[in-house]
């Protein structure tokens, strides 16, 4: 996109926030708009979002051993996690499973992942097949795919992941990144034909080379090799569109490179043209980015979903973004830069706007349900057992974690003046532990949120007020604790402009007020800070 027509909806906030047009979606303001969000909306990598019906289904890896599924009413937030598929213990897709698809094809649901048996070199392609017209039902496995260089079965299997599928005259195909051999890590991208969602005819053709320009070799130099993965289709008025990322995953020159289908035929690499130019790529905020997919609303708007590095050195820590997306006057997509993180963009047309104020009564148990909640931090750093809601558990086998204080929050929720009690025990961790009151604009990180916290600190032996404004964090008020942090009951009002704490806690009781009116009204939620509690309950009751 030319830099002036993406500066134009940087500077959209100048103009009256009512109906959200496309051109318009990413808006600068200094006060917040429930029509807004921020990102990242969650965390992960490899994000595959599609559209069935109301509901929207991010298809993700459950820390390298599962897949789940997580199903919210809107793009802006994941919603609640389901996991559909546990990986076997041992075995050759047992470990390593990556990049997870989700795709319905005649009337069933496919999961098309790579896994292995713990050792790169052996990963292979693998398809969950749903046993119904439900994508959160039973799925069976499948494979692994025939991605080896020969006829089908002939020969040896090789390599390959992010399988995707394209489908083209009523034929469809496989199109994924694999090696030239089993033991040359060298990827590029492969397609071959499905014959069934489940079943590829070989032999697998190679679409083109992975290093013709420069800036798709890791190190975006002449003494680097080239890297092509996470192939996606886009299609739109006849024309056919395969993006892939490319350079390196784990470093900030990550980025999303385009060919385009300029003959009859996707399995002769002649009919393929590569565009001379990344189609996008990272800023000074926003880098390492690619391997996502896109949505099209129902109001033919278009919104491109991918995920961002964390941190510039190299790693894998990721986040996931969510931004809207435009179409070139010559038919190419057009998908302008990176959004900063936390920076305010209008949700797409058609999201569900509600105002949920009732009293709110939640004891938390496996039977508990947590649908109308977020969940804003690492994927593996909360769970809901039958002894309460883990916030902050750190896991056994981490996968790229990070800590982020990490929060669970209440979708739609406008409350001003209101008493929140939440039950909990500190199990592990001594920084912070509490709840979110008129809070707003959440997104993954320490302050990514704009409210009010109060809450417990074990290493400070205090109970605390303070407010974050999307990016830092200002004490407002604190008393000391009574006794040692363990079990805690604890009770937040906030009416008009005042803000009271009251903690029981270690045999005794502590209190706290602030005056503070930076904000008038938000949701209500918990959050810990590099502290892993279990809470029981949590209640809400407007004044």
């Amino acid at each position: 996109m030319p830099a002036g027509r993406f500066a134009k909806r940087l500077r959209a906030a100048a103009r009256p926030f009512t109906r959200m047009p496309r051109r318009d979606s990413i808006t600068r303001t200094a006060s917040w708009d429930p029509r807004q969000f921020v990102n990242p909306v969650g965390e992960g990598a490899d994000p595959h979002v599609v559209r069935d019906g109301g509901r929207y289904l991010w298809c993700q890896s459950e820390g390298n051993v599962g897949v789940a599924i997580w199903v919210s009413d809107r793009l802006t937030t994941m919603g609640v996690k389901h996991v559909v598929w546990w990986a076997p213990l041992e075995g050759p897709w047992s470990k390593e499973v990556w990049a997870p698809e989700l795709h319905h094809l005649d009337d069933r649901w496919y999961v098309y992942f790579a896994a292995s048996d713990g050792r790169n070199r052996n990963h292979l392609t693998y398809v969950l097949v749903s046993r119904d017209d439900d994508p959160l039902g039973t799925y069976d496995v499948v494979g692994p795919l025939w991605t080896g260089a020969g006829e089908t079965g002939v020969g040896e299997n090789l390599w390959s992941i992010d399988l995707t599928v394209l489908e083209h005259d009523g034929r469809r195909y496989g199109v994924w990144s694999g090696w030239p051999s089993r033991d040359r890590d060298l990827q590029h991208l492969y397609a071959a034909e499905l014959t069934s969602p489940t079943e590829i005819t070989g032999p697998r053709v190679l679409l083109c080379a992975n290093d013709t320009y420069d800036w798709e070799r890791i190190a975006e130099s002449r003494r680097s090799r080239g890297l092509h993965e996470g192939p996606q289709v886009l299609q739109r008025d006849g024309r056919t569109f395969l993006l892939y990322s490319c350079a390196a995953s784990w470093l900030p020159t990550y980025k999303l490179g385009m060919l385009e289908l300029s003959g009859d035929d996707p399995l002769d690499p002649a009919c393929w043209t590569k565009h001379p130019e990344p189609l996008f790529v990272g800023t000074e905020q926003t880098y390492g980015v690619g391997h996502g997919s896109f949505v099209r609303e129902q109001t033919e708007d278009w919104w491109h979903v991918y995920h961002a590095k964390r941190q510039p050195r190299a790693g894998w820590e990721r986040g996931l973004f969510v931004q809207p997306m435009d179409w070139a006057t010559n038919g190419f997509p057009d998908l302008g830069s990176p959004v900063a993180p936390h920076e305010p963009i209008g949700v797409p047309t058609g999201t569900p706007q509600r105002s949920i104020s009732d009293s709110l009564v939640l004891t938390f148990d496996r039977a508990s349900s947590l649908d109308g909640f977020d969940y804003y931090g690492h994927h593996q750093f909360y769970a809901l057992g039958q002894s309460g809601l883990d916030l902050g558990i750190v896991p056994v086998a981490p996968i790229n974690d990070y800590r982020s204080g990490e929060k669970l929050v209440l979708r739609d929720g406008v409350y001003d003046d209101v008493r929140v009690r939440a039950e909990f025990r500190v199990v592990d961790g001594d920084r912070a532990v509490g709840v979110l009151l008129r809070v707003q604009g959440c997104a993954v990180g320490y302050d990514a949120q704009r409210g009010y916290f109060a809450g417990v600190s074990a290493r400070r032996r205090m109970l605390t007020i303070g407010r974050t404004d999307g990016h830092a964090w200002t004490e407002l008020a604190t008393a000391p604790l009574p006794g040692s942090v363990g079990a805690v009951r604890l009770d937040v009002t906030v009416q008009s402009h005042t803000l009271t704490a009251r903690v029981e806690a270690g045999g005794g009781t502590a209190q706290v007020s602030v005056v503070d009116g930076t904000y008038a009204a938000g949701s209500v939620g918990l959050r810990v800070v590099d502290t892993h509690a279990r809470f029981t309950a949590l209640t809400a009751h407007p004044l």
